[in-house]
């Protein structure tokens, strides 16, 4: 059974300036906690391959991966793949804006299964995610509302 997850916030910031500052992947170590680097790697008509490389892990091991990610702005939606799949036998993602009264709905899904030798299961791996997943849209969610707010305030 493959592993699936379905996380969801809600940013008090305009489609715009969302949607900018979270598809600007250069800044995204500025953006989440656990990215130490985002580098595009190349560019193919609106799909852009990049390397992500993470923090140090508890261990001090540093993870890293390529991925390809297409953001389409008419339907306001992102899918992405890793090219690189590490410990996944796939992992494919999705993500959604969406103007809500409070500000704009950012939901991310990912759908993936692991390989048989990975060091965690599908369920395991799913508890995991959802766990980083929440934290790393708490951090988002902080950030582009202060950095809305900080554009406000010096207009």
């Amino acid at each position: 059974m493959a592993g699936q997850t379905d996380n969801a916030v809600v940013i008090d910031a305009p489609m715009d300036v969302v949607w900018d500052m979270t598809n600007d992947v250069e800044s995204w170590p500025n953006l989440f906690t656990e990215y130490a680097k985002a580098e595009i790697l190349e560019r193919r008509g609106d799909t852009i391959r990049m390397r992500l490389t993470m923090h140090p892990d508890e261990q001090g091991r540093v993870w890293s991966w390529v991925s390809d990610r297409t953001p389409d702005p008419e339907t306001r939606t992102v899918r992405a793949h890793r090219v690189e799949t590490g410990p996944f036998e796939y992992m494919n993602l999705r993500w959604e804006y969406r103007e809500v009264g409070d500000g704009v709905e950012l939901r991310w899904m990912q759908d993936f299964q692991m390989k048989p030798d990975a060091p965690f299961n599908d369920e395991q791996m799913t508890e995991r995610l959802n766990r980083a997943t929440r934290e790393q849209m708490s951090a988002i969610k902080s950030r582009i509302e202060a950095a809305h707010k900080e554009r406000d305030v010096s207009a």
